[in-house]
């Protein structure tokens, strides 16, 4: 699965212009989120609010991608097509994310759905689960701690490189 953007939100009234009808958009979106959160942390929360659904932030949740995203503005974007180390990870435009399919679709439980995204700055994909709401079949964000992970610092960072 792909998704290809031409733009990323800036603002928090572009991000709700993003179509996020199906799983492979709410992944797209979620890493829309986290740019927007790096530039406007009170937009990205507002933007993670809308993709997590009638589960909304907490304050441990905000602290979290605080944590996370402190001094790794690159990591939002590392995961789009183009994004490597030695470009800082500025990904190729349009923006493509490939979304991966479960490979052991098995495991989960039924409502929920795991995807995956991969990135050069890590040797494995990450996961990210899904939930679907069974009244309005909309897929919100349930679990994605993964893709805030460690991922190798961009080469200009780096004082090894």
């Amino acid at each position: 699965m792909q998704v290809t953007l031409n733009a990323l939100p800036a603002s928090l009234a572009e991000f709700r212009n993003l179509s996020l009808n199906t799983p492979d958009e709410v992944v797209a979106g979620f890493l829309c989120a986290l740019n927007l959160y790096v530039k406007n942390p009170n937009e990205g929360v507002e933007a993670m609010n809308l993709l997590r659904g009638p589960r909304p932030m907490t304050p441990y949740d905000s602290q979290f991608l605080r944590d996370r995203l402190r001094g790794k503005e690159y990591l939002p974007l590392a995961y789009f097509a183009g994004a490597t180390p030695q470009n800082s990870y500025v990904p190729t435009q349009p923006y493509v994310l490939n979304v991966l399919a479960d490979p052991r679709p098995q495991d989960i439980e039924p409502g929920y759905l795991r995807l995956f995204i991969a990135t050069p700055g890590a040797d494995s994909p990450r996961p990210i689960k899904l939930r679907q709401k069974p009244s309005t079949g909309e897929w919100f964000l349930w679990e994605y701690s993964s893709p805030l992970s460690g991922i190798r610092i961009p080469a200009a960072q780096d004082p090894w490189a």
